[in-house]
């Protein structure tokens, strides 16, 4: 990590970045306002100590400027001349903190600490807070059909309401969409839409990653960091795969909607929180309360406003425009001028049954358009696994030989498209990563 110093006192600058160097941080030196702005602008960094008194202006004046270079970057106020008129103003320059001269070496490595953690997660939302305003300006909910009428007309009635939303699907539907959009349009869109895969997490990491944990709470816990709840505070946040949930955590999350409090893993402190819940799953949840798996007073708190994808089969008339979208989104990325599908693959495309729902429909236009050669998309394009449809041969085949080389080529094209990285491809196949890495043993799949 990089850090700003900008302190006048050469003895005090000196003592300072002894101790910073000691810890492992790389340190640029400025002696004054007017240098350390310079050095600011040019190089990247990742903390700034600043010394509230300089020789050509006052700490204010920096903060100031260093803020409309980078708003997220946070700024460690060091001053002899403290006064809680000048923390305030400080903290509403949108200084981090404020340490008193002469400083304690443990006070400050703490500080920053804490400092870079908060960092870390703004940079964490500021890309999916980008990732997200692109799936939204490319990838808006795409449909024309009925079911999906209704199911919009919910998530618009759901936004205006600041109650616990429970999106049920298959697989693939776009429920992380759906949530974004009930975000995006509700009284919270300004603040952190905070998303989480809780299948993707090991179930001994769950509650750390959403409740956070101080140091030393357990073992590798060396540093204090606040959890998702805390850092969506404001806004929404998303649970994927709520249904994957260990009982023990549910606990914990019955009490955040009842009380809006939080408690980090070692510590008994109580933090208030102002979030909206949104949870998904591709499970059948009523089941799960049924056999025991899930808390009915937990679903009864998640459950209050339900909204229900249905699966891209049954609504097959969404597939055109869909396809469209897909078409113009990925031929832009790859810079191919494809102006559209043949009438015989789109019959082909709307035959399938879509297992994967849009998240394979949306894969199989990109490997299209990745191996088309031509300016239109046609049935050669189209992935092996549809040859059934391709060919019309379809009886006199296996259903479970389909089904596997569907599933083998779906899982092959994850892996490479995200570099064999299987958090990623579990989660752009809508499964856990137990699941995906049973399925490459099964069909001798080699992830490295």
């Amino acid at each position: 990590m990089k850090l700003l110093l900008i302190e006048d006192e050469q003895v005090q600058r000196l003592l300072l970045k002894r101790i910073l160097e000691k810890e492992g941080y790389t340190i640029s030196e400025a002696k004054d306002g007017k240098t350390g702005i310079d050095l600011f602008t040019n190089e990247d960094f990742d903390l700034v100590l600043l010394d509230q008194r300089l020789p050509d202006m006052n700490g204010l004046e920096v903060i100031g400027k260093i803020k409309m270079i980078n708003p997220i970057i946070p700024i460690i106020i060091i001053t002899a001349y403290a006064s809680v008129q000048d923390a305030v103003n400080a903290m509403k320059m949108g200084a981090f903190h404020y340490l008193n001269k002469p400083v304690e070496p443990d006070e400050l490595i703490l500080t920053i600490q804490k400092a870079l953690e908060s960092l870390n997660l703004k940079r964490e939302n500021e890309e999916l807070k980008r990732v997200l305003k692109i799936k939204y300006q490319s990838d808006k909910i795409i449909y024309k059909s009925e079911k999906m009428e209704k199911v919009m007309s919910l998530v618009y009635r759901a936004a205006q309401s600041d109650a616990s939303v429970l999106i049920t699907g298959e697989s693939g539907t776009g429920k992380e969409l759906v949530a974004g959009a009930i975000h995006n349009l509700s009284k919270r869109k300004e603040r952190n839409f905070v998303i989480t895969h809780l299948a993707a997490l090991p179930e001994t990491l769950i509650e750390a990653e959403l409740f956070g944990y101080e140091r030393g709470a357990f073992t590798g816990a060396d540093r204090r960091r606040i959890g998702k709840f805390e850092f969506a505070s404001g806004g929404t946040i998303f649970l994927d795969e709520i249904g994957e949930l260990p009982q023990t955590v549910q606990v914990k999350l019955l009490r955040v909607l009842q009380e809006k409090k939080i408690t980090h893993l070692g510590s008994n402190d109580e933090i208030p929180v102002d979030i909206r819940i949104i949870c998904a799953t591709n499970k059948n949840i009523e089941d799960e309360v049924k056999n025991g798996r899930f808390r009915d007073d937990l679903y009864y708190r998640l459950n209050v406003i339900r909204i229900h994808i249905p699966p891209l089969r049954e609504r097959k008339e969404d597939i055109p425009p869909l396809v469209d979208n897909f078409i113009k989104n990925y031929a832009q990325r790859e810079n191919k001028k494809i102006q559209g599908i043949t009438d015989e693959a789109m019959r082909v495309i709307t035959k399938y049954n879509f297992p994967g729902n849009i998240r394979e429909l949306e894969n199989i236009i990109e490997r299209a358009i990745v191996f088309s050669r031509g300016d239109v998309i046609t049935v050669d394009d189209l992935p092996d696994y549809l040859g059934a449809q391709k060919r019309n041969n379809l009886v006199g085949g296996k259903l479970n030989e389909t089904i596997e080389r569907i599933e083998r080529e779906m899982i092959t094209s994850a892996l490479a498209k995200h570099n064999n990285n299987q958090t990623r491809a579990a989660e752009e196949l809508g499964i856990s990563e137990r699941v995906l890495r049973y399925k490459m043993k099964k069909y001798k799949i080699k992830g490295e």
